[in-house]
């Protein structure tokens, strides 16, 4: 085990990359956009000429209004959490892949909205205002339509992440859950007064699949599956360890998960207070026979009650997800790099990843020595596998330490010839990775995964 300690340079920032390299990524993309492409060929199909600024202003409208109902169902699909995508693609990307349709549905939504009153008005020859009145009260189905895009624009404003830091996770959690209610609201809408639906059955028939679809992925993967786990499992608190200060790790009773190392489960403590929302946290050792662990550090409302958890508490579980597993390793020699509880789903790869000694390294990043968590297990590990355990700590003067290319090169010579495992705090990430791109390390090798929400 070593330690560094010193001042470098600060870094820039370049945003980590999951690998393409044997994932489905590319194509579940080129499936969501030949879908978009479908949805414009349908309108165009249905479209005669257009003729005048309310025809122009009515035709983009639809445009909108198509586009955003394909992408009502895409985002509903994407909170299905589907096992598969998240731990073939990465629940980071996923995430991502989430927020991104998020932010397209929303700016769809009000580019619907606008152009559709703005084309009637001008057909009628009557006010903005006055028309929107007719088209909310009047027209069928629109009252719930109406307040189906309220949900979503609520939904999309808590969302925006300055406004999502100064709420608790538990009222944000909510709000999002209430998208699955503004998309249903607003489906029959669609269907009722699409033009590119009413007299054709076969597109009413691919929008009614579409929609049916999505919604047995979501009954499927985020009622039945959970409900068969936990039935199953019967997972409960066993007891509650201070490991480091603010640092808490949580022993569960239960059936053993088929979970591998590196991945995470979300975590619902049914107590009150905690059983409102669940939490993604990774499992901070190899599961055996019928105990697992977290740890978590108190950073919000919820973290901090785990510490004051009771054995026996009922404890409801959802996955396992994640892609930060074994299956990315492409070669022999591995650098793990963790920072913070990033270590908790790197402990169980430093204790499991197949390596000769020697070709196995766990850089951990913390401020201060008390606060290295798990240490006396890592230390453990390494002197168990011949591995190499380097602490990066703080000077002795509280100033931060930076990992910058040089470093790693001076820890690991050929750090350019590992594969690395990178799990931390956003800040801490992005710079680490820049550091390994300048060292020479290919993207497609560095393993990331993000749990911020």
């Amino acid at each position: 085990m070593a330690t560094v300690t010193d001042r470098p340079p600060p870094a820039r920032h370049r945003a980590p990359a999951t690998p393409w390299r044997a994932s489905p990524a590319a194509a579940l993309q080129a499936a969501a956009w030949a879908g978009g492409i479908a949805v414009l060929a349908l309108w165009w199909r249905d479209t005669g000429s257009v003729v005048g600024a309310a025809g122009w202003l009515t035709g983009a409208g639809r445009i909108t209004g198509l586009l955003c109902g394909y992408m009502c169902a895409l985002l509903v699909a994407l909170m299905a959490r589907v096992p598969w995508l998240e731990s073939r693609v990465g629940s980071d990307r996923a995430a991502r892949w989430h927020a991104s349709a998020g932010r397209w549905t929303i700016g769809l939504l009000l580019a619907h909205i606008l152009l559709i009153v703005l084309g009637y008005a001008a057909q009628a020859q009557v006010g903005a205002l006055r028309e929107l009145g007719t088209i909310v009260f009047d027209l069928p189905e629109m009252l719930k339509a109406t307040a189906g895009a309220l949900i979503l624009l609520a939904v999309g404003y808590t969302s925006v992440r300055a406004v999502r830091r100064r709420m608790r996770y538990e009222t944000w959690y909510h709000l999002h859950l209430l998208a699955y209610a503004a998309v249903f609201l607003g489906f029959s809408h669609q269907l009722a007064l699409g033009a590119d639906f009413v007299s054709n059955p076969p597109a009413r028939a691919a929008w009614y699949t579409l929609y049916a679809s999505v919604a047995c992925l979501i009954l499927y993967f985020r009622v039945l599956i959970p409900v068969r786990l936990n039935l199953r499992h019967r997972i409960h608190v066993e007891a509650v360890v201070p490991e480091a200060p603010g640092v808490y790790s949580v022993w569960m009773r239960g059936r053993r998960l088929d979970a591998r190392p590196g991945q995470f489960l979300r975590w619902r403590f049914l107590t009150p207070g905690m059983r409102g929302a669940s939490h993604p946290y990774s499992l901070s050792a190899v599961p055996r026979d019928d105990l697992m662990r977290i740890t978590v550090k108190t950073l919000g409302d919820h973290s901090a009650a785990v510490a004051a958890l009771r054995p026996g508490t009922r404890v409801w579980a959802e996955g396992p997800y994640g892609a930060l597993t074994a299956a990315r390793r492409s070669r022999r020699k591995v650098l793990l790099i963790a920072g913070g509880t990033g270590i908790t789903p790197l402990r169980t790869l430093f204790e499991t990843l197949p390596a000769a000694p020697g070709d196995l390294t766990l850089l951990y990043r913390a401020r201060t020595p008390q606060e290295l968590a798990l240490s006396g297990e890592l230390e453990a590990v390494a002197a168990a596998r011949g591995a190499r355990l380097v602490y990066v700590l703080n000077n002795p003067d509280g100033s931060r330490v930076r990992i910058t290319a040089e470093r790693l090169r001076a820890i690991v010579p050929d750090v350019d010839r590992h594969d690395v495992y990178l799990c931390g705090p956003r800040g801490l990430s992005l710079a680490v990775y820049d550091a390994l791109r300048d060292a020479g390390v290919s993207a497609s090798r560095i393993h990331h995964e993000s749990f911020e929400l």
